[in-house]
């Protein structure tokens, strides 16, 4: 009897310890405001303004906490989740807010986590006490920054693995000891004691070892599926610079010029090197980078800018006849702009030869000629269909929608998390284009509806935008 309840509390003890530590380092992980404002962006900027001092089509969330202060923490958190269900219960707070705002719904957002959600209400009230302003101290801006570095628990995590080592060879060491002494009680004359080596080697403990590789292998796997695209903020480097900044911003070229696809596919597509050409025939010095970038682009298609012509057999010349053709048209353009070849020039020239073969070439494509291999930034999982098209051309929605700011970027990096459920929330927050839209011509009961003002607007939802099947299927 003995025995077993000593072995029943070292097991609550090992529950105890891997519990309360990883929910100690959730309790105690810090605000990370850069979330933050990109959740506040994703879920609530399309109906609470941003400035969190005036009223939009939600209320001002300035304070927020402080109105919640009288109720506990969960129930805030329960708010924010699942609004509807607070009011159906009777919630004096939830009843109240509902008085003076109805009939306009608050969204459901039922996958935020109380971290994420504390990260929304941290840069909720950095915004609104001005700590998140454009002009702060060195002192002030140390500070929010400091708030704003997400926690990292990893040392954490491991610490609680090697307790958890340690305890589980003292368990098996404790229960070796204990069989060996039920043994002697019992009158066993071959009893005796087993080593450590044993203990460390035995059954029980190498089944133990393989379950928890096994489980952390799964949870890695899963893990690593879940997040494949969502890497918000990636921004690789690509073989050519290519300033959106420039081309979409400066010169106001729209987004359907070169990814002409988004309006008639599934994809956007990649603009082939002919569509750079358009331009680029006539515009063969850049702005910023001279002829290092543009060179890039005739050399991989085979354009001549000395000879304003497209090269005959390109594709079967050598590297060093190509290398002639491309270094002379970049010694002409330095000698027109500078008067003649000098040391300076003739770094250049190689500078940007080396640039060329760098950029368009790699250990499966080893010639220069070829298409330009540019680094894809955005990535769904195959198992997600999205269609530009029907965002683009049937729903009408910008670009920027999903990609951000593209006009403003230098580089190209992933703005939105792509995740599901930002989707989703999109879905039940966007409204459908209804007005002149032949698409939508078939939606006579929404269009009746209103017409006699019983309906103020149809979201993605309500036309069965969040059905599994017209994502998965």
């Amino acid at each position: 009897m003995i025995y077993k309840q000593f072995i029943s509390r070292v097991f609550l003890l090992l529950t105890v310890v891997a519990f309360a530590l990883p929910a100690a380092a959730q309790e105690g992980g810090q605000v990370n405001l850069d979330e933050g404002k990109t959740l506040f962006r994703n879920y609530c900027a399309t109906c609470h303004n941003k400035n969190m001092v005036d009223n939009l089509t939600g209320p001002a969330l300035g304070g927020v906490e402080e109105r919640w202060a009288d109720y506990p923490r969960e129930d805030l958190y329960k708010w924010i989740r699942q609004s509807q269900a607070m009011i159906s219960e009777g919630h004096p707070k939830a009843v109240e807010l509902w008085a003076e705002w109805k009939p306009t719904v608050m969204n459901n957002f039922l996958n935020l986590t109380d971290q994420e959600i504390e990260n929304v209400l941290g840069y909720i009230d950095a915004v609104y006490k001005g700590e998140l302003g454009p002009k702060k101290p060195a002192g002030d801006e140390a500070g929010v920054q400091a708030v704003a570095e997400k926690p990292n628990n990893t040392p954490l995590f491991i610490a609680l693995a090697v307790i958890l080592g340690i305890l589980a060879i003292v368990l098996a060491r404790i229960v070796s000891n204990l069989n060996y002494m039920m043994q002697v009680r019992e009158g066993n004359e071959n009893a005796r004691k087993k080593s450590l080596v044993e203990t460390l080697t035995s059954k029980g403990l190498i089944a133990f070892v393989v379950f928890a590789l096994v489980v952390l292998g799964g949870y890695t796997t899963v893990n690593n599926a879940i997040m494949l695209g969502r890497q918000q903020g990636y921004e690789p480097e690509q073989p050519i610079k290519f300033s959106h900044a420039t081309h979409a911003g400066l010169q106001k070229i729209d987004c359907q010029y070169c990814h002409d696809g988004a309006r008639r596919s599934k994809h956007s597509v990649i603009p082939a090197a002919n569509t750079c050409m358009n331009c680029h025939r006539a515009i063969k010095v850049g702005s910023k980078y001279g002829t290092a970038e543009l060179t890039k682009i005739y050399a991989s298609i085979g354009y001549d800018p000395s000879t304003d012509s497209y090269i005959n057999d390109y594709e079967e010349m050598s590297q060093g006849e190509v290398e002639k053709i491309y270094k002379k048209w970049i010694a002409d353009t330095y000698v027109k702009e500078n008067g003649s070849i000098d040391s300076k020039g003739e770094e250049l020239i190689e500078d940007q030869w080396d640039g060329i073969v760098s950029s368009l070439t790699n250990e499966t494509k080893p010639k220069v000629q070829g298409p330009i291999e540019w680094v894809r930034i955005h990535n769904l999982p195959d198992h997600a269909y999205f269609n530009h098209a029907q965002h683009v051309t049937v729903g009408q929605l910008e670009c920027q929608t999903c990609h951000g700011p593209v006009e403003e970027m230098e580089v190209v990096k992933q703005h939105s998390p792509l995740s599901m459920g930002w989707c989703i929330n999109c879905h039940r927050q966007t409204e459908v284009k209804f007005e002149d839209n032949e698409y939508y011509k078939s939606y006579t009961r929404y269009h009746e509806e209103i017409a006699k003002g019983e309906r103020e607007k149809v979201t993605v939802e309500d036309i069965g935008g969040l059905e599994c099947q017209k994502c998965h299927y």
